[in-house]
């Protein structure tokens, strides 16, 4: 069996996404200090929360270190923008691992976008592995992505401005959705990051 961490910023609800990696065979853990992942083969930053405190209560060097031995990490919604240089969000720096910003959604869009949007698969990707095109995912956020290579962006939704919604760099996966809340489609997504986890 496969085990994998959440990281918890204390920002909130993370159980339905234990619950679901869970149901798809792992065992799971909820660490709030990086430096405790021996023994993990795979680490989670979940969507909760916001940005400056997210990035406050984690210890970016040995964030750095887990990227650097490639333990596989899924960043969901809030986690994924982390991955980046800085935010529109916060006044602090991101994890900077991924070049590149977050900006908030343009207002004349409603805020947050908030519900099911299908994905438009640009790239292979571990990640979407088996997943359609077309295929509906749930989302609920305020911002989006910049990276500077487009290159890592796998998969967009169209929100009247197009939104990358998946994003990998070699051990590094992030979702703009929540795979948690996106039925069949997301749990299919999990199961491709445990395997992930598993080499």
């Amino acid at each position: 069996m496969v085990k994998v961490a959440i990281f918890d910023y204390g920002a909130g609800n993370i159980f339905s996404l234990k619950s679901s990696l869970e149901k798809n065979g792992a065992e799971v853990s909820i660490i709030t200090d990086l430096n405790k992942m021996n023994g993990y083969s795979g680490l989670l930053l979940p969507g909760v929360g916001n940005f400056d405190p997210a990035i406050k209560s984690l210890n970016k060097a040995s964030f750095h270190d887990l990227a650097k031995k490639q333990v596989p990490v899924l960043g969901i919604c809030l986690g994924m923008e982390m991955f980046f240089e800085k935010s529109e969000e916060g006044t602090l720096s991101g994890l900077g691992v991924l070049e590149g910003e977050v900006v908030i959604l343009p207002n004349k869009f409603k805020i947050p976008h908030m519900g099911w949007n299908d994905l438009q698969v640009k790239k292979p990707s571990m990640l979407l592995e088996g997943v359609k095109e077309g295929s509906w995912v749930y989302f609920v956020h305020s911002y989006r992505v910049k990276p500077k290579n487009e290159d890592i962006v796998k998969a967009d939704s169209d929100y009247g401005i197009s939104v990358p919604a998946v994003v990998e760099n070699g051990t590094l996966f992030g979702t703009q959705f929540h795979p948690e809340k996106s039925g069949k489609i997301g749990s299919e997504m999990i199961k491709n990051f445990l395997r992930t986890c598993k080499k």
